[in-house]
C-alpha cells in the first residue's frame, strides 16, 4: 500500500485536502494512505513513497528533499487552492511512477 503524506506549516491546512484525496482514492480503487502533518517533522516520514508541500511551505523543498528518500514536491497551487483532491492525488500518483 502506498503512502502519501502532506506537509504543511502545522499539519491543519491540509485535512480537508486529504479528506479529498481519500475519497478520489477510493473512487479510483487505488489503496493508500495519505496523512498530513508539519513539515518539521519531515525525517520522521523519510520512508513514505511521495511527500507533497503545501505552497505555504514550498521554500522548504530542498531541505526537505535532503532528509527523505522520496519524491518530494510543492502541491500544484490551484489544485491547493480548489481543494481538488483528485488533481493532487494525480500529481502524487505521477511521482510514485503509478
Amino acid at each position: 500500500m502506498k503512502r502519501i503524506v502532506l506537509m504543511c506549516a502545522a499539519g491543519a491546512s491540509t485535512s480537508m485536502l486529504v479528506k479529498r484525496m481519500q475519497q478520489a482514492a477510493e473512487q479510483q480503487g487505488f489503496e493508500c494512505t495519505i496523512e498530513a502533518h508539519p513539515v518539521n517533522q519531515a525525517t520522521e516520514f523519510a520512508d513514505s513513497d511521495v511527500i507533497l508541500l503545501g505552497p505555504q511551505v514550498r521554500f522548504e523543498l530542498n531541505k526537505v528533499k535532503g532528509q527523505v528518500n522520496c519524491p518530494v514536491e510543492s502541491i500544484d497551487m490551484m489544485a491547493y487552492g480548489t481543494m481538488n483532491g483528485e488533481a493532487v492525488l494525480k500529481q502524487a500518483r505521477a511521482l510514485m511512477g503509478e
